[in-house]
């Protein structure tokens, strides 16, 4: 009785895929880097543990996020590469955006790093965890994203608020990308009502990036809520999962990431001017002046909300009333269980007086009464 003599690549993983130590990974490399006829088996299997992350509710931008967090640049651009040769059948525009992002050129070293790297990351894929899936439910479709022009325009008008030095020209440009944030959102819902639209609620992840990810993730929380989206933020793996019709999940994303930039840069500012009177400040000035930040921006966002319901008149108030509760029961169903986060470390007053000025002047009251 005879049997098949195990290839290369199945030895190297045998020997380094299963064990954790330096020495296991060496040989594992050692042997993958000796035999070049073993590279499409190598690439293949690695395309294959991707799919097994997509079995397990991961997605492109999720994935190389993840491996950026835990691994090196040289393992991002292995990831990218495999995702893109891997992604061969499309799975939505959303899908198709994220894979528009990655870099899919390969790695350029030489072969014992390259398999070394490769090892690396099969390592880490194969001990992906199971995350909620952003699948639409059955029955019904989720709305595009938003046409692409009007995407670039909101971009553009935002770009220009973060980056000119002038308040009231901010405002102006801001207001004008809010706008059309909120017109598009309406429309979309009257739209769908009128035409008694099968669409629903889906979901999208936003990275909730190291340092103080806490704040951040407030932050994040807030503008959500502001655009009739729910937020559940994943600590472990650096990202919160925003639930809501897709207008508003594309205006979360791009507020969340405008505001962000701002905040950032005023911190930048005012910790320069404590230092400069002599006042030194650290870790905890930045944790407070971001949290002061998250909580007034929280406050300006519902008020605007609020206004803006008390507005709507005739059929627009109950159609967003049942796109409200369908959020909510699509969250149910996706996070069945979740815990409330205290915000710790928000002890720096002059720093929590500092955010919550640089709130104030950020740029967000440019949402008009709904007609």
């Amino acid at each position: 009785m005879s049997s098949s003599k195990p290839s290369t690549v199945e030895r190297a993983f045998e020997a380094a895929l299963y064990a954790d130590s330096d020495a296991a990974l060496d040989t594992g490399a050692s042997m993958l880097a000796a035999d070049p006829a073993a590279d499409t088996e190598l690439a293949r299997r690695g395309e294959e543990f991707v799919a097994g992350a997509w079995r397990r509710g991961w997605q492109p931008a999720d994935l190389v996020r993840f491996v950026r967090r835990e691994l090196e640049d040289v393992h991002v651009r292995l990831v990218s590469a495999l995702i893109v040769s891997e992604s061969r059948e499309p799975r939505g525009s959303r899908w198709a955006a994220q894979l528009e992002e990655l870099d899919a050129q390969p790695p350029r070293t030489d072969r014992f790093s390259y398999a070394t790297a490769a090892l690396e990351l099969y390592r880490l894929l194969l001990r992906l965890p199971s995350i909620e899936p952003l699948d639409v439910p059955a029955g019904t479709t989720a709305a595009a994203p938003q046409d692409s022009r009007m995407l670039t325009r909101i971009r553009a008008l935002l770009a220009k608020a973060e980056a000119t030095g002038f308040p009231e020209e901010a405002e102006a440009l801001s207001a004008k990308a809010q706008e059309l944030m909120a017109r598009h959102s309406i429309d979309e819902a009257l739209l769908a009502a009128r035409t008694h639209a099968k669409d629903a609620p889906g979901a999208c992840r936003i990275g909730v990036e190291p340092p103080y990810e806490t704040a951040k993730a407030v932050l994040l929380d807030a503008v959500a809520g502001a655009n009739r989206c729910r937020a559940v933020w994943n600590d472990d793996l650096g990202f919160s999962t925003v639930v809501g019709f897709e207008p508003d999940l594309e205006a979360v994303e791009l507020l969340y990431t405008s505001l962000l930039v701002q905040a950032t840069a005023a911190m930048t500012k005012a910790e320069a001017a404590q230092r400069a009177g002599g006042r030194k400040r650290t870790k905890t000035f930045r944790q407070s002046f971001l949290a002061a930040y998250a909580h007034r921006i929280g406050d300006r966002l519902a008020s605007a909300t609020e206004s803006q319901v008390t507005a709507a008149e005739g059929e627009l108030l109950p159609v967003l009333v049942a796109r409200d509760v369908a959020v909510a029961d699509h969250m149910e169903r996706m996070f069945p269980q979740t815990v409330t986060t205290r915000l710790r470390g928000v002890t720096d007053a002059a720093g929590w007086e500092e955010g919550a000025a640089a709130a104030d002047r950020a740029q967000v009251r440019g949402r008009r009464p709904i007609p």
